[in-house]
This record gives C-alpha cells, sequence and structure tokens, in this order.
C-alpha cells in the first residue's frame, strides 16, 4: 500500500453524499508495520529506543485498542445464545471499543509502500468474496448494509488495480455493476449516480493504455511496469556514481478531466507503479537451484515511502514537502512528481527570478471553470495558488530529483542550486504536436514513457496493438538501449555531476534512463520536429551530443523502429537536419 492524503473515498448513502475532497493534512510520518510487527516491536530489547516518544505512545495506543477489542469479542462467544439483556451490554461495549479503534486507525493511518501488503489485503479480501459473506445481504431490506458490500466492492478494486490484476479487476466490475443494479431497483437512493460514476471511472482506468498487447487467441496481456530484476540497467564495473538512495516520493495529482479512481489519477497511478519493485515470489526463489531454506528472513526489498497527494492546497503540499524533508534520512533523495496545470506569468517583470515563470498550479477549493481559463486571467498580482520553483529552493539543500509534467514545466528550469546539493528536474514537452491523436484525458505521454516507454513508443508510432512475441521482442532490445544510455551517462566527460549523483539507485536510473530514451525519441519524430516545445527538457542540460542526439542511440531507435515497421515517421539523418 502506499501513504499518504489520498484517502478511498466512496459515495455515502443519503443526502451526505459528497464529491471526493482534496488532500489533507499529514500526520507525524510513522513506520509501517502489520500487527504482529507493532508488537514485536515493543517487546523486543533495544527496538524501542529507535522509535520517538511520539511514535511509541501511537504503536501502545493501537495495541491496547486492538488487544481489548479482541477480548470483547472473543467474550461475546462465551455468552447464552439465549434471551436479549445479557448480552447486549456486552455488545455495545464491544462495538464502542471497535469504533474507537476505526477511528484511531483513521487518524494515524500506517501506511508502507511495500507490495507484500497489498498481497495480504488482496487475500483478505478474496476469502470474503469466495465464502460469499455478502451473500444475505441483499435479501435484507436495509440499504446501509447494501452500500457496506458496494463499498467492498469498491475497495478490492482499487487493491487489484495496484496490484495489475486486471482480469479479476473486470469480474469485480461486473458483479459490481450487477450489485448497483439491484441495490438502485430495490431502494430509491439518492446516491445512484455517484455509485455509476465509480463504475465509469473504473472502466476509464482499465481503457487508459493506448496501446494492447495481445495473445494469439486476441486475450489481453496485462503488463507490469514495476521494476523487475532485469528492469533498470546494471552499473558496470568501473562506472563511477553516487551511493544516494531513493527514500521518499511526493506524488502530486492536479489535472483537470484526466482518468481517476477514488483520489488517484491516471498519472499518479502510472507513476506509482514506477517507484515501486515486482513483488517477490518466495515459493520460485526457493526452488532455484542452489537455494537452500534457511530459517532466516529474506532480505527484505524496499520501496521508497510514498505520499499520494489529491489536488492539495499550497498548504498541504508544503506542509507534506516539510515533513518528508524533515525526516529524511541521511544520503537519501527525495523525489517529487508533479502532474498538475501550469500557471502562466501574467506579465514581464523588471527582474527574472524563481517567481516570475510561473509554475503548476495547487488547489484553490474554489470551481474551476472551462478548464484552464480561471488561471490566465490578466491580474498585476502572481497566483497565490501557484507552486512556483522558488517555492523548492528550501528543499534543496538535500538531494532533490523533480519530475515536472505540466503545459509550464519549462519554468523549472529556471532554477539555480543555492546550496551545492544534487538536484535534477525532468521537464514534459509544453505541448505535443496536434497531428497526434490527443490523448492527455487518458493520461500524459511524457509519463507514459517514463512508465511504459515501449508502450509510448508503439503510441507515437501509430500503432494499437502488438502481438506478445513481438513485444517481447522489443522489450529485450529496449533493455539493450537502456544499458547503452546508462554507458553514454556514465562515460559523458561534460555531464553536470548531479544526474551521476543519482544514478546509483535503481528507480532513479531507470527514469533517467527513460528520460532520455523519450527525449531522443521525440527529437527523431517528424511530426515532433516541428516545434522546440513539443521536447522534454531537464535542468541541469544534457549535453545534447553526448546523450539525447547521440548517432548511436539515434542507430538504436531507427532500428527498434525497423522491428516495428514504423521506420517511416522517424528522420534517418536526424543530425544534419536539426
Amino acid at each position: 500500500m502506499v501513504r499518504g492524503a489520498a484517502r478511498q473515498r466512496l459515495p455515502r448513502s443519503g443526502p451526505a453524499s459528497r464529491a471526493p475532497g482534496p488532500a489533507e493534512e499529514p500526520r507525524r510520518k510513522r513506520k509501517p508495520r502489520t500487527e504482529f510487527a507493532l508488537k514485536e516491536i515493543m517487546s523486543s530489547g533495544g527496538a524501542e529506543d529507535d522509535i520517538p516518544q511520539a511514535e511509541r505512545k501511537t504503536v501502545t495506543d493501537f495495541c491496547y485498542l486492538l488487544d481489548k477489542s479482541k477480548q470483547l469479542f472473543n467474550g461475546l462467544r462465551d455468552l447464552p445464545q439465549y434471551g436479549q439483556k445479557q448480552w447486549q451490554s456486552y455488545f455495545g461495549r464491544t462495538f464502542d471499543v471497535y469504533t474507537k479503534l476505526w477511528k484511531f486507525q483513521q487518524q494515524h493511518r500506517l501506511r508502507t509502500s511495500e507490495t507484500s501488503y497489498l498481497n495480504e489485503a488482496f487475500s483478505f479480501y478474496s476469502a470474503i468474496r469466495q465464502r460469499s459473506y455478502y451473500s444475505q445481504v441483499n435479501k435484507e431490506d436495509r440499504p446501509e448494509l447494501v452500500v457496506k458490500k458496494l463499498r467492498y466492492y469498491a475497495r478490492f478494486i482499487v487493491v487489484c488495480l495496484l496490484l495489475n490484476k486486471m482480469d479479476v479487476v473486470k469480474d469485480l466490475v461486473k458483479e459490481l455493476s450487477d450489485e448497483i443494479e439491484d441495490y438502485t431497483h430495490r431502494f430509491n437512493t439518492e446516491d445512484q449516480v455517484e455509485w455509476n460514476l465509480v463504475l465509469q471511472e473504473v472502466a476509464a482506468f482499465i481503457e487508459a493504455d493506448p496501446v494492447m498487447v495481445l495473445n494469439d487467441d486476441n486475450t489481453i496481456v496485462i503488463t507490469s511496469n514495476r521494476l523487475s530484476e532485469t528492469g533498470a540497467p546494471l552499473l558496470e564495473q568501473g562506472m563511477i556514481v553516487g551511493q544516494l538512495a531513493l527514500a521518499d516520493a511526493l506524488i502530486i495529482g492536479n489535472c483537470n478531466n484526466q482518468v481517476k479512481f477514488s483520489e488517484l489519477t491516471i498519472d499518479m497511478f502510472r507513476m506509482l507503479q514506477a517507484l515501486e519493485r515486482e513483488p517477490m515470489n518466495l515459493a520460485s526463489q526457493m526452488n532455484k537451484p542452489g537455494m537452500q531454506e534457511s530459517t532466516e528472513k529474506p532480505a527484505r526489498r524496499e520501496n521508497p515511502h510514498k505520499y499520494l497527494l489529491y489536488k492539495p492546497t499550497f498548504s498541504q503540499l508544503y506542509t507534506f514537502l516539510a515533513a518528508s524533508f524533515k525526516e529524511l534520512p541521511a544520503n537519501s533523495v527525495l523525489l517529487i512528481y508533479l502532474s498538475a496545470t501550469g500557471v502562466f506569468p501574467s506579465g514581464r517583470s523588471d527582474s527574472e527570478g524563481p517567481y516570475d515563470f510561473g509554475g503548476v498550479l495547487t488547489n484553490s477549493n474554489r470551481d474551476v471553470i472551462n478548464g484552464d481559463a480561471i488561471h490566465k486571467r490578466n491580474q498585476s498580482y502572481k497566483e497565490m495558488h501557484c507552486l512556483h520553483p522558488g517555492d523548492l529552493y528550501p528543499f534543496t539543500r538535500k538531494p532533490l530529483f523533480i519530475i515536472v509534467d505540466s503545459s509550464n514545466s519549462v519554468a523549472y528550469k529556471n532554477f539555480t542550486n543555492l546550496f551545492g546539493q544534487p538536484l535534477v528536474c525532468l521537464l514534459s514537452p509544453t505541448a505535443y504536436p496536434k497531428a497526434l491523436q490527443d490523448q492527455s484525458q487518458r493520461g500524459s505521454l511524457f509519463t507514459l514513457f517514463l512508465n511504459n516507454p515501449l508502450m509510448a513508443f508503439l503510441f507515437v508510432s501509430g500503432l494499437s496493438s502488438m502481438r506478445r512475441g513481438l513485444w517481447e521482442k522489443c522489450q529485450d532490445y529496449l533493455r539493450k538501449i537502456n544499458r547503452d544510455i546508462a554507458q553514454l551517462l556514465t562515460h559523458s566527460r561534460s555531464i553536470d555531476q548531479s544526474f551521476l549523483q543519482f544514478f546509483g539507485d535503481e528507480f532513479l536510473r531507470l527514469l533517467l534512463t527513460r528520460f532520455i530514451f523519450c527525449s531522443a525519441t521525440m527529437r527523431m519524430h517528424k511530426i515532433f520536429r516541428q516545434e522546440t516545445r513539443n521536447y522534454p527538457e531537464s535542468y541541469p542540460q544534457l549535453p545534447r551530443d553526448e546523450t539525447v542526439e547521440n548517432p548511436h542511440l539515434q542507430k538504436h531507435i531507427l532500428e527498434l523502429a525497423s522491428i516495428l515497421d514504423v521506420r517511416n515517421v522517424f528522420l534517418e539523418n536526424t543530425l544534419d537536419d536539426y
């Protein structure tokens, strides 16, 4: 699971129902743990000293409420099954404790970025479905119970989406659709429109990928975009890179009219996937030759902690930034991903500083009319809800990796590295060719390149489907391209050292190689070369001749296009025509 302000908001029964709200203020950052781990950390010698006092109290209070709820629940089973007055008071006490426990969990949400916990949640929800725990609900004349069942389906769908279990998602969507139809037919409810919107959002999420990968029988292949063991190019002997590790990531989504489910836009979802490792299958690992059984626990493969902020206000975003910055471990990196509407400067200023180029929009808690129109009004004052490059200056005291996907991403070229720490900004194109079919509602092309570069390459090449065998052949070739890009970066004589400082981390290494592949592809594509606004940029600038316009890399891209029989959409002699 992930941590942060993006919370599951689903329709409620009756007039109290409302639209999802913006991100909420963060609680103190806590180490996520299962029930066993929570108790273990309080009882193991010496471990308690590593936990701050405030967090220790949170763990103690949680364990107390958890034990109390179990005691009362187990006590209910020992009461006689006849009569009413004997058990009513006990039931009330049990219900009260469970209510307190639920509220406590909401206030102190213990989250993690370990996909193993997603698998645990999947097993739990699957057991409910397999054992038909909700089978009797539809026979009772109680709409609140039916809503509880619908909310179970919606949460199960979220877990399956995050695990890429799209086949299960499709089955759940069909079941949820039937349940909603029955619910609205039996009860004259006010939340029918909202539940139908939930279905529409899930359907749009499933169909967001612009290219389908097909088996021989035309069934769709579900591809995973998490970091696998062979995903990031390996560091070759002699490569001199930094030892920084990605520890925290803020994934911020504030684009209008983009596909979303709950409070997760498609761009946020794609970046989330790009910052997680593929779950390790322990059973297959144990069956490998030379692998011996051991009583020791397998080494834990860490993912960076993530805050998901859907349409946060400026103050909320800044609070999360400050909290993450404060607790960033030594030799670690904070990543900020901004997928948001661009805010442009209202006029030319006498001095062009970090607050004079605009930036990206944060939530103003006001209705947005006609998309971006409200943010282009002519005024003498700067937009107070804009996140300017200068707003991020205080956080450059520690290693900072920024990705901006926006129509005004170039505002973040105007950085000054005041503190000498590693700092890189990867910036999306500010416009896309008109000849390219508009897919912005289904997610940004730039973010798609960072998440699934082959799918993005197929899309800009005009392909909408691909056979699995050819897909896998192209993936193998793309891995070769990534290896060569890694060598170009590390062998460059003029590259800014910030890029190399981040290159030691697998996630950041993969993002950097995909960014260069994206930039090189767009610079070679015929319809992208009409305007420089169609190209990604970076701060600091990459040496073009050694990276994005390197002849060796261009040759690889043309070869990939030849494999796909789309070489005609790329320029052959790009350097001569530039």
